[in-house]
Formats: structure tokens, sequence, C-alpha cells
């Protein structure tokens, strides 16, 4: 008889995620992330409920992280929150209750894969992958921008640590796009 058990896989179809090294950069694929675009909705004012709750919203092109959620600015009035996943799978669960009617909120886990890329020389890297200037933009920036012929975000966490968030489906590309760029610059 067939094992129809089910288990998880990363996006990029792994049971674990992949970790390479390359010349001063390390490319992770990271799993431990829940997240959900909240938008506020027209007339309602939900600054004071999400800065009750822990939940940043940062300004435009901004990022920020607080004690449990994260998040960075989308568009206007709207943002992606990240939680870790391990307490956050239900995502939806934890942050629908903190704003009610006052905003939308969308299940995005799995609707992205992300790579977070560590080391020296970033900006080196990611001028070779996308037109979003890392060196003067600097940490604490997010954009949404084109990383090869793909719409992803690239938020820059600190001056050596970066993540890209792509389309989950397209995880395999954006993944050797960022290997393939690495080599081309180290």
């Amino acid at each position: 008889m067939a094992d129809l058990s089910l288990k998880p896989i990363t996006p990029l179809g792994n049971d674990a995620p992949v970790r390479v090294t390359i010349g001063p950069v390390t490319i992770a694929e990271v799993v431990d992330s829940a997240f959900a675009s909240l938008t506020r909705r027209m007339g309602q004012d939900i600054a004071a409920v999400a800065k009750g709750a822990g939940i940043p919203l940062p300004a435009a092109g901004k990022v920020e992280q607080g004690a449990t959620y994260g998040a960075f600015w989308l568009g206007p009035d709207s943002w992606m929150v990240e939680a870790p996943f391990a307490s956050h799978e239900d995502i939806v669960a934890h942050l629908k209750p903190v704003f009610g009617e006052t905003a939308s909120v969308t299940e995005q886990t799995d609707a992205w894969a992300r790579f977070d890329v560590t080391g020296e020389r970033l900006p080196a890297l990611f001028e070779r992958l996308c037109n979003y200037d890392i060196a003067r933009h600097g940490a604490g920036s997010a954009s949404r921008t084109m990383l090869e012929h793909l719409g992803c975000y690239v938020v820059i966490r600190s001056a050596t640590h970066i993540s890209v968030l792509g389309p989950r489906s397209s995880a395999q590309s954006l993944f050797h796009a960022l290997e393939t760029a690495a080599h081309s610059a180290f």
C-alpha cells in the first residue's frame, strides 16, 4: 500500500532548507517566518492599535522589527507583517482579532519564498540582480523591485543581511539568480 501521509517541503522542494556559501556571502532558504498582508480600511485609524499590539507600521520604503512582529511597507496604508512560524503558523488568527474590521488581513506565508543573503559586499551582488540601490538606501529599507524577471521584495535588515521574498512558484529561478550573481560577483 502506498504511503499517503503528507509532509511539508521547502519552497525549493526539499525536506530541509538549502544553504550555500559563495565567496563572502551565504544564501539561505528561510522557512521559519509567517507572513500576512495588512491593509488599513478607508476611514480607519490603526496606528494606536498596532502600536499597542507591538506591530510596527513602518513608513514608506522602510522595514521595522518589534519584539515578535516585523513589518515592511508595501504601499499606501499597506504592510507585510512577519512573525515566527513556530508560534504564528496561522498568523491571520493572531492579527484579525487585533484589527477587527479596521484592516484587511490576508495570509501570505505560502505565497512567498524567502532567501536571506548574508555577508560582506552585498551591494556588489545586488547591483547585478536588480535596480534597487542597496548602498544608497541602507539598513532599515525595503522595496519591491524586479530581480531577474521576478517581482520581489528586497528587505535590507542590516549592512550584512538582506532578505529577498519572491513568488514561491518561482523559488528555483530566484535561487538560481542569486547563486549565479554571487558566482559572478565573487
